[in-house]
């Protein structure tokens, strides 16, 4: 194994660790703003018990995402480092804006969220969760702007020649707003709300199986099937925007996300299949003719540029990409469907009594983290073999005095540190989910009343 692959299976190792976290912290925030806000206008204490319960689940995640993402930023020095002098002033600007824009206004907040129940008037602790909920998509929009940037680059000019060239941001502005960073970051957004409201109905359905904390566990489904309703719609309208916007700006990559080679053809949108790469053909396919022409062109017949016209070492692994978008995309249909099957049994007043649905939403939390991983393996390895399209080369961004065998170690040995993450991660969620939102409280409370 050569230092670059090792470089980039730790980097995506990490990152994809990570990104289990931040989708949670976007969801979950959104809720919570939902939750109390419904405490403040109905005075129902049900709704602070709610609140306070997923809080806690939040904190979780917002702690083991800000331990894991902070590996990533060394990593730029240490296998990347060819990669952060080239875009050091661009990507460095995006993740100081990150520090101070979001992670200081999330965190910052966050005491008040967690402790300030007591401490502070209902209508001061409803603005802290609201700007802890605004704190993590403030996140998610810069990192997905420095990232944004690498797929297509703008606002910029290069300085230097040869090994001290380097990107200088030439308009701020420009390079925030760059042709893909809109419509990356919605389908980011949309995906981290899919991933809070699937969680809030994981854990509301176990409940309402196990027969515990119903009157919780209703009204947090309700509010988890209305976020899961809106987001799943609004994500295949944000995906069908940005396929729009990487067949403008990134050709090779949308010709290979449906393995489509012949530039005079009209592009067919595949359901599923296998491609052979060195024939060029995809077997077992099954696909809609002149389906993808119509999506980008709005017209059947006209043809879509194709991989033979780009030349083979500017081609992205084509069957990795052809199958992680399309398994994408499967996943983003089903969760359409099992949220407005999930709506069509609560018109039908049958929700809640539905065992088999209630048992598929507990696993289902699982299909938007599954979701947003293969969303971003397709989107990375569709760019290849640029780690800054069309300017650097992922083979010359390395570090040039950093060995294989110091990546494999160091590979192994966050691969324990995760391991043991995750672990910790799943025990003190499933003590909390297991203790309930607060039960021994409300019991006490009861009991006080009727004494």
């Amino acid at each position: 194994m050569d230092t670059v692959f090792l470089a980039r299976l730790q980097f995506a190792f990490t990152i994809a660790f990570h990104y289990i976290f931040p989708p949670l912290s976007i969801g979950l925030g959104v809720i919570l703003v939902m939750m109390e806000f419904l405490y403040i206008k109905t005075k129902n204490k049900m709704y602070e018990r709610m609140t306070k319960f997923w809080v806690r689940i939040f904190a979780l995640t917002f702690a083991i995402g800000v331990a894991s993402g902070i590996v990533m930023e060394f990593e730029f020095g240490t296998n990347w480092a060819t990669y952060s002098r080239y875009v050091g002033d661009v990507f460095g600007s995006a993740l100081a804006a990150e520090g101070i824009f979001a992670f200081f206004l999330e965190s910052g907040f966050l005491a008040i969220l967690l402790f300030g129940w007591d401490k502070v008037k209902p209508g001061m602790h409803f603005f802290a969760t609201i700007m802890v909920s605004l704190g993590s998509m403030m996140s998610a929009v810069w990192i997905v702007v420095a990232n944004s940037w690498q797929q297509t680059p703008a606002g910029y000019h290069i300085v230097g020649e040869g090994l001290s060239a380097r990107a200088e941001i030439t308009d701020f502005w420009a390079m925030v707003f760059n042709p893909s960073s809109i419509d990356r970051l919605t389908h980011t957004i949309s995906g981290g709300w899919l991933a809070g409201a699937f969680m809030v109905m994981s854990v509301s359905a176990y409940y309402l199986i196990k027969n515990r904390h119903t009157d919780i566990a209703k009204s947090s489904f309700k509010i988890g099937l209305g976020l899961a309703v809106f987001a799943s719609i609004f994500q295949l309208m944000t995906g069908h925007s940005s396929a729009s916007g990487v067949a403008r700006n990134q050709p090779a990559k949308l010709a290979a996300f449906e393995a489509h080679y012949d530039s005079l053809a009209a592009g067919d949108l595949y359901l599923f299949g296998w491609v052979d790469e060195n024939n060029k053909v995809v077997n077992y396919g099954v696909k809609i003719p002149g389906m993808l022409s119509l999506l980008v062109y709005c017209d059947t017949k006209t043809p879509l540029r194709g991989l033979n016209s780009f030349d083979p070492a500017d081609l992205p692994p084509v069957n990795f990409a052809f199958q992680t978008y399309h398994l994408m995309v499967a996943i983003g249909f089903a969760l359409i469907g099992l949220s407005l099957l999930g709506l069509f049994l609560l018109w039908r007043k049958k929700l809640f009594t539905a065992n088999w649905y209630l048992k598929l939403m507990i696993f289902a939390v699982l299909l938007p983290q599954i979701a947003n991983q293969i969303g971003w393996f397709s989107a990375e390895v569709g760019r290849q073999p640029w780690i800054v399209y069309g300017l650097l080369r992922t083979s010359d961004a390395v570090s040039k005095n950093v060995e294989a065998n110091q990546i494999l170690f160091s590979l192994i040995l966050f691969g324990i540190i995760y391991l043991l993450l995750f672990i910790l991660f799943i025990f003190l969620l499933d003590q909390k989910i297991k203790h309930g939102p607060d039960e021994e409280e409300h019991v006490v409370n009861e009991s006080t009343a009727r004494a």
